[in-house]
């Protein structure tokens, strides 16, 4: 007997709150459910807290229901408070409607679009057409100011003055609920914990303008076992895009992610088998590495594919199990006459990337963090020779982890 989706949802700790938990249960017992998940495009690509709602619909398709992908090119020129405390930027319509074909491309590696199995459709074919005084008589009378107000997606936004603009988003997401509603039949809105009071907003809008049962599930933000958000590094977020975040970088976040966060990370963000990742909750100390390396691995080649992640594999143990070496790795060419000339360390930081400037490169080496071929390196006016190089080649290491070869051409 096929279990039941939500079961499989709640095993892997997906869900945190339901506005029905039992009637949801029941309806997803069985295929056939239209559900939808919205994504603002803000950016040119998603990041890791989004590919928690992708693997959710992928769960959910897995078990014969039908997900609709829903492009925020309406309400990303509004911006949602949720989770806030600043106003978001206005953008153009150009870059939003750019975004979204980029979410599309995206998506299309964990959701299966083909042959109407799963939808896409775009906020902004509705929304950017309505009808100001049309659309506030028609739904504005549903929606309690009061209430409002009580909601988290406004509080943080309240003590520094929240705009009448942010304010209509909830009236928009919730018209977003009733359309999918009439049009596609789409009866269940699921989201993120932060969307929980524009959620209930939609299904509370359903049941009063079509007199129709709706129903809402939350699962639970990407955080770590503190409590703070995943997904964030020095050079920004992880992204899904391998322009804005390497493989290999993407590959080494999960690589090292805290000890008491990779069991939540496998159920939540690879479809390894739940006895698999029992068995890898087992691991203590040190043995711990092996489940990261498995974490690391399913993530990347959900995303990136099969080829690539076996790459960023092999690059990995080569640079950390073969003296930092690896024919893979990150390279910055050198000529020899550049070498001649002299080429201090610092310059090569920040010319590899590694650095953003010339001065910080200098702290950075002075607090001994900067390694040439394993050693440290203590003048922060170092220039590099030709006996620094063995065979046209030379590894040079920022902190412990981070790791890039000098190749003389």
């Amino acid at each position: 007997m096929t279990r039941n989706v939500y079961d499989i949802l709640e095993e892997r700790g997906y869900i945190s709150q339901a506005t029905h938990r039992d009637e949801i249960y029941e309806m997803l017992g069985k295929p056939g459910v239209t559900f939808y998940i919205g994504f603002d495009p803000t950016a040119d690509s998603l990041h890791v807290g989004h590919f928690v709602q992708m693997m959710v619909m992928s769960h959910m398709q897995k078990a014969g229901h039908r997900p609709i992908a829903l492009m925020g090119g309406g309400t990303a020129m509004i911006g949602d408070p949720s989770g806030r405390s600043d106003m978001r930027q206005m953008m153009t319509v150009e870059t939003i409607d750019h975004n979204v074909e980029c979410f599309k491309k995206q998506m299309g590696k964990v959701v299966d679009f083909s042959d109407g199995k799963a939808l896409i459709v775009n906020n902004g074919d509705w929304l950017r057409n309505l009808n100001f005084m049309d659309f506030m008589r028609d739904i504005g009378p549903h929606f309690s100011v009061n209430r409002m107000l009580t909601a988290e997606c406004y509080k943080q936004r309240l003590e520094k003055g929240l705009t009448f603009l942010e304010f209509t988003y909830m009236l928009m997401q919730s018209y977003d609920f009733y359309y999918l509603h009439q049009k596609y039949d789409c009866c269940l809105e699921l989201g993120g914990d932060d969307q929980w009071s524009n959620i209930i907003g939609g299904v509370e809008l359903v049941r009063r303008k079509d007199q129709a049962q709706a129903y809402g599930l939350t699962f639970t933000l990407l955080t770590n076992s503190e409590g703070k958000k995943m997904g964030k590094t020095a050079k920004g977020a992880v992204w899904l895009d391998p322009n804005k975040t390497t493989p290999f970088d993407f590959y080494q976040y999960w690589r090292n992610v805290d000890d008491a966060d990779v069991i939540k990370c496998m159920k939540l963000l690879t479809f390894l088998p739940m006895e698999e990742i029992n068995e890898y909750a087992k691991l203590t100390d040190a043995a711990i590495n092996e489940a990261k390396k498995k974490l690391a691995y399913e993530v990347t080649k959900i995303v990136h594919g099969e080829e690539i992640a076996d790459q960023v594999k092999k690059q990995t143990e080569d640079i950390f199990e073969n003296n930092g070496r690896s024919e893979n790795m990150n390279t910055t060419e050198i000529t020899a006459d550049a070498l001649a000339a002299g080429i201090q360390v610092a310059d090569i930081l920040v010319e590899a990337g590694l650095m953003k400037s010339k001065g910080e490169a200098k702290r950075m080496i002075q607090q001994k963090g900067v390694y040439l071929n394993d050693v440290v390196v203590e003048d922060p006016f170092y220039t590099l020779k030709d006996s620094d190089f063995t065979d046209s080649e030379a590894i040079i290491r920022k902190g412990k982890k981070v790791f890039h070869r000098l190749l003389i051409k």
